[in-house]
C-alpha cells in the first residue's frame, strides 16, 4: 500500500539498555499484523535484534528499521541501542526521525539512558513522549515514574493513561485518558472494559490535568476551558498535537509489550499526536539553508545507515523531497559520483520488501550503491544540494588489536574495513612508531563486539591489548663524542672518523650543523654523517623511543683518501651517537593531553580525586549551557587508556570527555623507570 506523506510517522525508540524498546517495537508489529507471531528477546527471534551478537547478548547493537501499518498510516519504527557504546546508532536514527519515544521501566524511574535520550531529542528540537514499560511487573509503579519525569522536566510532562490496579495490587488494565476508555488483555487481545467506579475520583483529577494541558495550546481552547465547557475528543487530540509539535507538552504512556497492554493506545497517540514529515523537523542543507520538503519537488534523500551482509550492501535512506524511484540516476554531491538506482526496498528489520518507489518523508533502502556512505546526500542531478549530515562523537577508547595466529593482520584489516562501511564510529590506524594496529571506539563493549564479528564473519580471532604510548627521549646536557669506523678485509677498507658535539636543541626535529676546520672531514661526507644521525635518532638509548630536541654539530674527524666512503662516515656517526648520548643525561618525555570532562556537579569530588590519581593538573571549571560542569585539566596521556570506562563507572554514564595532545614533558623518575622496564620486557619478548 502507498501512503501520502501526511500519513507517515517516523518515530525513534530511545532509552536505557534493557528497558524494553525492542519488545515494544515487536508488540507494535504484532498488534498491527506486521508479524504473525510475537518475537521475544530471550528466544532470539525478534524482528529488531537479528544479528548473531544481538541474539547472543540479548541487547540491541545496531539500529533496526521497521514499519507498522495502522489507521491508514505507515509508522516507521527506528529501534535504537540503549548501551552508550552504540550512541552512533542513535545519532543515525535521530537524523531521520520526526519524533522520539523514551522507553523506561516501571521499576527504574528516570534512568541515565532516559536523561540522555531526552537531551538528544531536546538538542534536535524533536517532539517526544515517554512510555513506561512493564507496568504490570511486581514492584513496578507507573505513577512514580511519571512523577519523577514531571519533577525533573516540569509540568509539561502530562499523563495519558492510568493503570487499573486490582485488589491484590496487580495491574490488569489501563484507562486511555484521551478517549476515556478502559482496556485489558484477554486471550492475548486488547478488550475494552468498563472503567472501574473506584477510579472515578482519581480519573477526574487526571482528566483535569489533560484538559489544562490542552487549554494552554491555544487562546480559543483556553477560553472554552475557563467557560466551563467540556472539550470534545477531537479538540483534545488537536490541542495535544499542537503541544507535542511545539514542544510544550510531553505525554506519558505505559503498558506491557509482552501482553500488548497499552500498545494500541500508544499507536493511537503516534498517529494522532506526532507530526508527519511535512509538519515536523525543518530540513537544512550543510550550509544552513532550508530544504523544502516538497512531495512533488526535485529528489533529495539522505543515507542515514549502511548495512553490509553476505548479500551485499544496503543503504538506508529518508526522502527529504520528491520521490525516490527505481531506475533513477542521482548524484552524490560529496563525491560527484552519479549513482544508478536499482532495486529499492522497505525494510522490516533484516527483511527487505521490494517496492517501486519511496515518497517524500518515507524511509527505504537501496542496494549496490558504488560510492555512497552513511551521511551522504543523493539528489537530482539538475538540482544538487547537500543535506546536513550526521555528527558522530569521536572515539575515545583505543586498544591495540593483533591476531591470535601471526600472519593474519591483513584479514583483520580487511574485516575492519568492511565493518567500517556500516559503522563510522570506530577508527583503525596503523601506528608506524609503535608498530601496532590500533582500533578506537566508544568503549569496551563496542570493541568486544567488533572482535566477535571478526571471528564470526571473517574467521580471524584477535587479541586486544592496551595501545602503547608514543613517548620521546631527549638529552639535558652537552657532551662531545667520537666515533670511528675502521675495517680492513682485503682490497679497499672502510674508514670514517668523526667528533660530534651533542646538546639540547630548540626544535623537535634534530638540528644538524658542522663546524669543521682544515678539511679534517671533506664536505662531501657531511650528508652521510647527517644521514647516520637521523637514522640513529629513531631509537633513543633509554627505552628505544625517538630522540627529539637534539642538536648535533660535527666539529672534527679524519678520513682516508682511499678507504673513506659515505657508508663509513654514516657508521662512524652512529657509533658517536651510541657512545655519546648515554653520557648527555638522556631523559624520557611523556605526551601531555588537554582534557575537558563534562559531568553533573554531584560527581565533582570523585572526578577531581580520579584526576589526582592520574597525575592530572586541573586548570579550571565552568558551567555549560546544559547546567553541567566542564572540568579542564592537563593530564599525561599514558594515564588515560581506561578513562572512557572509568568515567562511565564514576558518573553512571552521565559524564563525557574530549582529550587532545598538547605537548611533551619530562616524565617523573619513577614513571621513567617503569617505561624503561616495559620497553626492556617488550624487546625480550620480540
Amino acid at each position: 500500500m502507498t501512503y501520502a506523506t501526511d500519513k507517515i510517522r517516523n518515530i525513534a525508540l530511545l532509552g536505557h539498555g534493557s528497558n524494553g524498546k525492542t519488545s515494544l517495537a515487536e508488540s507494535m508489529l504484532f498488534l498491527t499484523g506486521g508479524t504473525d507471531r510475537l518475537g521475544k528477546i530471550v528466544d532470539g527471534n525478534t524482528v529488531g535484534d537479528s544479528e548473531a551478537e544481538e541474539i547472543k547478548r540479548h541487547i540491541t547493537i545496531s539500529l533496526a528499521t521497521m514499519f507498522a501499518e495502522y489507521k491508514e498510516c505507515k509508522i516507521n519504527i527506528l529501534d535504537t541501542p540503549g548501551y552508550f557504546d552504540f550512541a552512533g546508532e542513535v545519532a543515525e536514527a535521530l537524523r531521520v526521525a520526526d519524533g522520539g519515544i523514551i522507553v523506561c521501566g516501571a521499576k527504574d524511574g528516570v534512568t541515565v539512558g532516559a536523561e540522555k535520550a531526552w537531551n538528544y531529542l531536546a538538542e534536535r528540537k524533536l517532539p517526544r513522549a515517554i512510555y513506561v514499560s512493564r507496568i504490570d511487573e511486581e514492584n513496578g509503579n507507573y505513577k512514580d515514574v511519571y512523577s519523577a519525569f514531571r519533577e525533573k522536566y516540569g509540568t509539561s510532562v502530562c499523563p495519558m493513561i492510568a493503570p487499573i490496579v486490582n485488589d491484590s495490587g496487580k495491574v490488569e488494565g489501563i484507562v486511555d485518558l484521551i478517549y476515556r476508555k478502559a482496556f485489558t488483555i484477554e486471550n492475548g487481545k486488547s478488550k475494552e472494559i468498563d472503567i472501574p467506579a473506584s477510579m472515578t475520583s482519581r480519573l477526574e483529577t487526571l482528566y483535569t490535568a489533560v484538559n489544562e494541558s490542552v487549554a494552554e495550546t491555544s487562546e480559543a481552547l483556553m477560553e472554552k476551558y475557563f467557560s466551563g465547557e467540556e472539550f470534545t475528543t477531537e479538540e483534545i487530540i488537536s490541542g495535544l498535537k499542537t503541544g507535542v509539535k511545539e514542544l510544550t507538552l510531553f505525554p506519558v504512556f505505559g503498558g506491557c509489550a509482552l501482553t500488548g497492554l497499552g500498545t494500541r493506545t500508544l499507536l493511537d497517540a503516534i498517529v494522532d499526536l506526532f507530526p508527519s514529515p511535512l509538519e515536523g523537523r525543518q530540513e537544512t542543507s550543510a550550509e544552513g539553508t532550508a530544504i523544502e520538503q516538497n512531495p512533488t519537488g526535485a529528489t533529495c534523500a539522505i543515507v542515514y545507515k549502511t548495512v553490509s551482509d553476505q548479500y551485499g550492501k544496503f543503504s538506508l535512506f529518508k526522502v527529504l523531497s520528491g520521490k525516490y524511484a527505481a531506475d533513477m540516476t542521482l548524484v552524490n554531491p560529496r563525491t560527484g559520483t552519479q549513482e544508478k538506482i536499482g532495486h529499492i526496498y522497505k525494510m522490516q528489520g533484516k527483511k527487505s520488501i521490494e517496492v517501486k518507489e519511496v515518497i517524500c518523508g518515507d524511509i527505504g533502502a537501496v542496494s549496490k550503491l558504488t560510492d555512497t556512505k552513511t551521511g551522504d546526500t543523493l539528489c537530482d542531478i539538475k538540482k544538487p544540494l547537500t543535506a546536513k549530515g550526521i555528527d558522530f562523537t569521536p572515539p575515545c577508547y583505543a586498544m591495540a588489536i593483533t591476531p591470535k595466529i601471526k600472519g593474519q593482520e591483513d584479514k583483520i584489516a580487511a574485516g575492519l574495513h568492511r565493518m567500517g562501511e556500516e559503522d563510522l564510529t570506530f577508527t583503525v590506524t596503523n601506528n608506524a612508531e609503535t608498530k601496532q594496529m590500533v582500533v578506537a571506539g566508544a568503549g569496551d563493549i563496542q570493541l568486544d563486539v567488533l572482535c566477535a564479528k571478526l571471528k564470526d564473519k571473517f574467521g580471524v580471532e584477535v587479541v586486544l591489548a592496551p595501545a602503547r604510548v608514543a613517548y620521546r627521549e631527549k638529552i639535558r646536557k652537552k657532551f662531545q663524542a667520537k666515533g670511528r669506523h675502521k675495517k680492513q678485509s682485503g682490497g679497499h677498507g672502510q674508514f670514517g672518523d668523526v667528533v660530534i658535539d651533542f646538546e639540547p636543541g630548540d626544535e623537535e626535529d634534530m638540528i644538524f650543523a658542522e663546524n669543521v676546520f682544515g678539511g679534517s672531514v671533506p664536505r662531501n661526507f657531511f650528508p652521510a654523517v647527517e644521514k647516520g644521525l637521523r637514522d640513529s635518532i629513531q631509537k633513543g638509548v633509554l627505552a628505544g623511543y625517538p630522540m627529539v630536541y637534539l642538536k648535533a654539530t660535527l666539529v672534527d674527524g679524519s678520513y682516508h683518501p682511499v678507504d673513506s666512503s659515505e657508508m663509513a662516515f654514516k657508521m662512524a656517526a652512529q657509533i658517536a651517537y651510541k657512545d655519546g648520548i648515554p653520557q648527555a643525561s638522556p631523559t624520557i618525555l611523556e605526551p601531555i593531553g588537554y582534557l575537558a570532562v563534562t559531568i553533573p556537579d554531584t560527581y565533582m569530588g570523585d572526578i577531581m580525586s580520579d584526576l589526582s590519581k592520574r597525575r592530572g593538573s586541573p586548570m579550571g571549571m565552568n558551567l555549560n549551557a546544559d547546567g553541567m560542569q566542564v572540568v579542564e585539566a592537563e593530564v599525561p596521556m599514558g594515564e588515560m587508556s581506561s578513562y572512557a570506562i572509568d568515567l562511565r563507572s564514576i558518573t553512571q554514564g552521565r559524564g563525557s570527555f574530549t582529550l587532545r595532545f598538547e605537548r611533551y614533558e619530562e616524565a617523573p623518575a619513577i614513571v621513567q623507570a617503569k617505561i624503561i622496564e616495559e620497553a626492556k620486557a617488550l624487546n625480550e619478548a620480540e
